[in-house]
C-alpha cells in the first residue's frame, strides 16, 4: 500500500509543484483538551500521514485564524530535493 501511495504521489507532483492540505481536520483545540483521547489525537495528524509515507519534504505553516479565535495550519508538499521551493512558497505564505 505504501508504494501505491507514493507512485500516486509522485505522479500529482509530477504535475504540479506543490500538493496543498489542511494541516488538520480542523482548528487547534484548546491546551489539555484531547489529552485524555489518544484516538482523538492521533487523528488530529492524519494529513500529515502521506508525506511522512512517501518520504516527501512537508512543512505546516499557520494560515489565519478561524472564528473560535484559533489557529489554522496549512500544509504543503512537495518533490524530493525541492525543499528550498518549498520553504520559499512557505515564506510567502
Amino acid at each position: 500500500m505504501r508504494n501505491r501511495i507514493r507512485q500516486k504521489t509522485r505522479e500529482i507532483l509530477s504535475q504540479y509543484d506543490f500538493i496543498v492540505t489542511p494541516s488538520t481536520p480542523g482548528t487547534a483545540f484548546e491546551f489539555g483538551k484531547n489529552s485524555e483521547d489518544p484516538i482523538k489525537m492521533y487523528l488530529e495528524d492524519i494529513f500529515t500521514v502521506q508525506a511522512n509515507i512517501v518520504g516527501c519534504p512537508a512543512i505546516s505553516v499557520p494560515n489565519g485564524t478561524h472564528s473560535n479565535g484559533l489557529p489554522i495550519g496549512l500544509q504543503i508538499m512537495g518533490r524530493d530535493f525541492e525543499e528550498g521551493h518549498l520553504l520559499n512558497l512557505a515564506n510567502q505564505i
